[in-house]
């Protein structure tokens, strides 16, 4: 389990400008994006300081390259966006991720089995993510789609990462419509207690949105806006 998540889990102060840029995830998750947009968003990261680049594995040789020496991690995604992989397949993922130099993995759950209520498949899907990523010396990030699920729904899939061993669980892929709320945060802040962290991704685009996010709860903030978020201003971007 991430130290940071533990640290930091819970924090009730908005943060201001001059951190806030520690919380962010720059994230990069277009299918077309091009190896001249991830070396963009790498700049940028180094330049604000982020905390990681998030995207899609065939980029994380490069991200890990361009980063090196930074201070800036490598976060790379996993089921992406559905969720709807075998478990062997996302595990394989996750290694290949870890091995190109991934050192965050962010997974998305088995969406149907949260709406089905089975705790048992949830748990061990994420468990053997975790194991693979764990082995590799990474972090993992567990996306619930908040937006496709039920508050019972949702508490289910949070009890489900924790048991498993995930450092985090997340909000939403930003591909599925809705987004990170207040509420959502809160719920799952409640559910898997200080010992674990909370990202919050999808619609967090402005400074206000991310301090409403991290008041709430959320010790990580997944966004395409974190360049204008820093500055104070309103991003566009819909993750």
């Amino acid at each position: 389990m991430s130290n940071e998540a533990t640290v930091h889990a819970g924090t009730a102060h908005p943060a201001g400008r001059a951190d806030i840029a520690s919380y962010i995830d720059h994230t990069l998750l277009k299918p077309e994006a091009s190896e001249a947009d991830v070396l963009k968003v790498c700049a940028e990261a180094a330049e604000y300081r982020f905390k990681s680049v998030c995207v899609n594995p065939i980029w994380v040789k490069t991200v890990t390259t361009a980063l090196r020496g930074s201070g800036v991690l490598t976060c790379s995604v996993v089921g992406f966006p559905l969720g709807a992989t075998p478990t062997d397949v996302k595990s394989f993922e996750a290694r290949g991720a870890v091995l190109d130099g991934a050192e965050e993995v962010d997974m998305v759950i088995n969406i149907a089995a949260a709406r089905a209520g089975d705790k048992g498949a949830l748990t061990e899907d994420i468990a053997a993510v975790a194991e693979t990523v764990h082995a590799g010396g990474a972090i993992l990030k567990v996306i619930i789609e908040t937006a496709l699920l039920t508050d019972e729904q949702k508490v289910l899939a949070c009890q489900a990462a924790v048991e498993a061993g995930a450092d985090f669980v997340k909000t939403s892929t930003g591909f599925n419509g809705g987004g990170a709320t207040v509420e959502d945060v809160a719920l799952m802040r409640r559910t898997v207690g200080p010992q674990v962290g909370v990202k919050a991704s999808g619609g967090v685009r402005s400074l206000a949105d991310a301090q409403a996010m991290i008041a709430a709860g959320a010790t990580r903030i997944g966004a395409s806006s974190g360049i204008a978020i820093v500055k104070g201003e309103q991003g566009s971007a819909a993750y």
